[in-house]
């Protein structure tokens, strides 16, 4: 298959390491062009995790053998030569390993000395099982994520926007991507939330179910609560409201959640207690040491609301919701503590999930080994008649030639071009029954032997 990974990720290599092996913006566009010198079509996956290049080796030239027609000694003088070009063939791959390599240390102003012992590399359908394992997000630090894929597709625009991707490397992104797609479709890999701002947008979902008329309120504008809204938000939330200490974090986050369908407001933290009663949603994440929201206040929202549900999610550590609010009906209370515990489940249950993951990547791996040779072996079929073709008109040509002679007789000439014919068309299956006769490949010999009997039945 002539596919290579080569890179590094969260478990081969430090931070501070991966930071400076990362691939991001015009340097990108600048090594993939680079890359063209040494691969036929390459793809560079870069994230806080990992720095990937897929590509493709470029096809080993090996010299035709010589002499149509080799008495039976020199036979298995090609069968040694066999041997020794695929020798050759897996030097040659591994030498593009090593450019490959050593381009990335000069790329990055690093040794390759420095560098060498982090690097992991894979070959055929070794690399195609990782890069499956990397999209169906077996191989990232939380198991299971979903953004990944999404990451390679971008990865994948880049290369087909600075024309680095060929047919065949497109081809096998097409077949990775397909069987990612079964992975995550057909096991339970990613179904469960393993993080806190996806876990708080699952529970909104359980709760709700008309959320472009629901109100999220987010009390205060820090990263974390920047994750949960975004993710509740993202959901299809109608209304957002952001109380925030610092009117310009609130801002900035109100534009990083602003849409035509979706009303952003920004209220003082002082406003709290009158905006609590619009709220279906509150995530609050502060960092104060005092509670922001009691239980009065909460009561008194309630009677404003006429007891409509209201699901409240405090993420502060020390608490921003008094914790004796989640015995009050129609106020659902979930701390950071409750979240983590359904995500050590759901992370459990991922891991379950894995298992099954894997036995499915195996045998995708194998179907799509199977297309590939499959698809493959057209190419070579197509290469084979072409030469055939050209054989044979050679020989006709010569025919012709000869007929032209005012001495020449037809009946010689097309005798002659008939035995040359025969000798040219049995030449390679004679080859293949004595190597496989040679060898003691019965299962070889028997299929070819059955195969040409079955042609000329069938003629």
């Amino acid at each position: 298959m002539r596919l290579v990974v080569i890179g590094v990720n969260h478990k081969t290599a430090p931070v501070a390491l991966r930071e400076r092996l990362a691939l991001v913006g015009d340097d990108v566009n600048i090594a993939l062009k680079q890359l063209e010198r040494f691969t036929d079509g390459s793809v560079i996956v870069s994230t806080c995790n990992r720095t990937e290049i897929y590509a493709l080796v470029p096809q080993i030239s090996l010299p035709p053998e010589s002499g149509a027609h080799l008495a039976e000694p020199q036979a298995a003088t090609i069968a040694s030569n066999n041997a020794i070009a695929t020798q050759t063939a897996s030097a040659a791959i591994s030498a593009h390993i090593l450019k490959i390599k050593t381009w990335l240390a000069d790329f990055k102003q690093l040794s390759l000395d420095e560098i060498d012992p982090y690097l992991y590399v894979h070959r055929d359908t070794h690399a195609l099982t990782h890069w499956l394992r990397v999209a169906a997000g077996l191989d990232s630090m939380i198991l299971g994520e979903p953004q990944i894929l999404g990451q390679i597709k971008r990865s994948v625009h880049l290369a087909q926007d600075q024309k680095a991707l060929s047919n065949q490397l497109g081809w096998i992104v097409d077949q990775v991507f397909a069987a990612a797609k079964r992975v995550r479709n057909e096991t339970q890999v990613g179904a469960q939330a393993v993080s806190l701002s996806y876990a708080a947008a699952k529970l909104v979902t359980q709760i709700f179910d008309d959320l472009p008329s629901r109100t999220l309120l987010v009390v205060a504008a820090g990263e974390m609560n920047r994750l949960v809204a975004t993710h509740i938000a993202g959901l299809g939330v109608g209304r957002v409201i952001i109380c925030n200490r610092n009117p310009e974090r609130a801002e900035a986050l109100a534009a990083e959640l602003r849409r035509p369908d979706r009303i952003i407001e920004v209220r003082a933290l002082q406003e709290l207690p009158q905006v609590l009663a619009e709220a279906d949603i509150v995530s609050s994440c502060s960092g104060s040491m005092d509670v922001l929201i009691d239980k009065t206040m909460t009561l008194r929202a309630l009677k404003s609301r006429r007891y409509q549900p209201m699901l409240m999610i405090d993420l502060a550590v020390p608490r921003d919701i008094d914790s004796t609010i989640s015995r009050i009906d129609d106020v659902y209370l979930y701390s950071v503590d409750d979240l983590q515990h359904v995500i050590a489940g759901n992370i459990e249950q991922r891991r379950q999930a894995a298992v099954d993951a894997e036995l499915l990547v195996s045998q995708l791996v194998v179907e799509m080994d199977r297309r590939f040779q499959v698809r493959q072996v057209g190419k070579d079929i197509q290469q084979y008649r072409a030469r055939t073709h050209d054989q044979v008109d050679k020989l006709l040509h010569e025919s012709i030639a000869k007929l032209q002679q005012d001495n020449a007789s037809p009946e010689d000439i097309l005798i002659e071009l008939s035995r040359r014919l025969t000798q040219t068309l049995t030449h390679a299956p004679s080859k293949l029954m004595r190597k496989a006769a040679r060898e003691g490949d019965n299962e070889l010999l028997d299929f070819v032997v059955s195969g040409l009997q079955e042609a000329h039945r069938g003629r």
